[in-house]
Parts: C-alpha cells; structure tokens; sequence
C-alpha cells in the first residue's frame, strides 16, 4: 500500500509542482489549499503571527485527522511560522525548505536568493542561516525581492507573473555574468527559472526548491518503514 502524504499548500498553482516532482514516487498525494492565511498575513494589521501561527497548527492538525503519514508543507512561509511544539500529533512533517537549504549549503560561491513574497523572507532567511550554522557551513547570500510580483500570482495572473518573474531572471544573469549562484526561494518562481536558465543556453544552472525535493522525501518515508 503507496505512503499517503498530505499536502498543505499556500496557493493552488503549488499542486502542479508537487505532482510533477514526485511523479516517480510511490506516494498518494491529497492536496490542501488555504490562500487566505497569505492574504491576511501582512495586509491586516489585526492579524498578528501569533495568530497566523494558530492558524497554521490548525490547518495541520486538520490534515492528520485523514488518513495520512505524513505531512508535506509546500509554503515557505507556513514553514516559518510553524511552532511544532504546539502540535498534538507526531506525524513526520516534510518541509519544502530543508532539502533546498542543503543544496544552497552545499555551494561555496557568493550566492542571490531571490523572492516575490516580502512577507516569506524575514523567516525563511533566519531558517537557512540557523541550518547553515547547525552544519558548520558560512553562507555568503544576499534576499532579494522582485517587486511588485507576489500580487500577481494571488490574484491568478500566472502568465503575467511568469513574464515579469523570467525577465528579472534574465537581467541578474546578465548583470552577474556567472559571479554569484542565482536560486529562487518559492515554488511559483520554479517554472520562470528553469525558463530563463534554458534561454542562457544551460550555461547558468538556477536553483529552485522543487529539485531536491524527490530524493529528501523518499529518504523520509524510507525512515517509516
């Protein structure tokens, strides 16, 4: 019988993603979508972290209540906001982080982590510099945000955003001419990356946290049998 992962997502564009890079997987994948956490973060001075935190052990707990044996958080944001010692159950928590923060430790050139969302990267960088210091390494990066973008997605203009994002992409390969390590921190940026690494001929390979993503849940499931 296929492991059953449950799969809590920011955004319904994250399913295509996630299907397609564990397609070779023996996995059942049921999806769970909450764009409204997102919205509010950020926006709605009335809602605090404390509250997007509760919000985000609620969607968990939910998801364990079905049958599943794990659970695959597909945002980084709800990664960041995750406070695990609040849970109430011991299902193994898959976090689309922690693969991509091995493969960015694992470069030694200065590197760019780029974003759209403002609101993911406060707590996605604190995350990737307490697992570089938790294996000894030093990282050289530098966030960037592409402006004026992250709306875009959430109000489903996916070609639009694709066009922006794939350009910004071309003009730091440009400007950086193969000096620092370029990768994108969300799965909405994977598909404008791997569009812009292509046009520049394979010459200059962008990281995405899609790519190590297949190997590091086998290696989970692996550990539940």
């Amino acid at each position: 019988m296929k492991p059953i992962i449950g799969c809590l997502h920011a955004h319904y564009s994250n399913i295509g993603y996630i299907e397609q890079a564990l397609s070779a997987s023996e996995v059942e994948l049921i999806h769970y979508v909450d764009p409204g956490l997102l919205s509010l973060f950020g926006s709605d001075s009335s809602f605090t972290v404390q509250d997007a935190e509760s919000k985000v052990i609620q969607q968990l707990e939910w998801i364990a209540k079905g049958s599943v044996d794990a659970i695959l958080i597909t945002c980084t944001n709800y990664v960041a906001l995750l406070r695990e010692e609040r849970l109430s159950f011991n299902l193994p928590i898959i976090k689309i982080d922690e693969p991509f923060f091995g493969e960015l430790c694992r470069n030694e050139k200065p590197q760019i982590l780029l974003f759209t969302n403002p609101a993911t990267v406060e707590g996605t960088m604190a995350r990737l510099r307490n697992y570089a210091e938790s294996i000894g390494q030093r990282l050289e990066m530098e966030a960037r945000v592409i402006p004026h973008t992250f709306e875009l997605i959430m109000q489903g203009k996916k070609e639009r955003y694709m066009e922006v994002l794939t350009e910004y992409i071309r003009e730091t390969i440009q400007a950086e001419g193969g000096n620092r390590r370029l990768s994108v921190a969300q799965l909405s940026m994977v598909d404008a990356a791997r569009k812009a690494g292509q046009e520049s001929g394979g010459t200059f390979s962008i990281g995405d946290p899609l790519e190590p993503l297949a190997a590091y849940v086998e290696k989970k499931l692996a550990e539940l049998k």
